[in-house]
C-alpha cells in the first residue's frame, strides 16, 4: 500500500458555488484518508441534484453521487471512501454502500483500463 494520495474525491463547485464546495471539502478533509486528494472541479452534470461528489481510484470503478449535504452526508461519504479505498476494484452494489447514499448514486462507471494493442 502506498502512502501518497492516489485516489480522488471530486466536489462540484458549479451549482451551489465555491463556498458550499469549500465547506464540504473542509468537512471531508477531517474524515477521509490522506490517500484521497479532495479536488474542487467544474460541472459534473449533476445540476438537478447538487452538490455532486465523485470518487476515483487507479483501475477502479468510479462513482458519482448527488444531493450531498455537508452535515448530513459526511459520515456516509467517509464510510464509502474507506470501503472504496480498501477494495481492489472499487465495485460495490447499492446495498453495500452506506444507506444515505443509496438514493444519491447518479452513476457508476467501469474502471478505465488501457488495452494492449496486438
Amino acid at each position: 500500500m502506498t502512502n501518497h494520495s492516489d485516489h480522488s474525491i471530486l466536489i462540484c463547485t458549479t451549482c451551489k458555488g465555491a463556498g458550499a464546495a469549500r465547506k464540504l471539502r473542509a468537512a471531508l478533509a477531517e474524515h477521509v484518508s490522506k490517500r484521497f486528494v479532495l479536488r474542487a472541479v467544474d460541472c459534473m452534470a449533476g445540476c438537478e441534484r447538487p452538490i455532486t461528489v465523485g470518487l476515483q481510484g487507479p483501475g477502479k470503478t468510479q462513482y458519482l453521487f448527488g444531493e450531498i449535504e455537508a452535515q448530513a452526508d459526511i459520515e456516509a461519504i467517509a464510510s464509502f471512501a474507506q470501503q472504496f479505498l480498501a477494495s481492489d476494484t472499487g465495485w460495490s452494489t447499492a446495498s453495500e454502500r452506506p444507506k444515505r447514499l443509496y438514493d444519491k448514486t447518479l452513476a457508476r462507471l467501469p474502471a478505465y483500463r488501457t488495452e494492449a494493442k496486438t
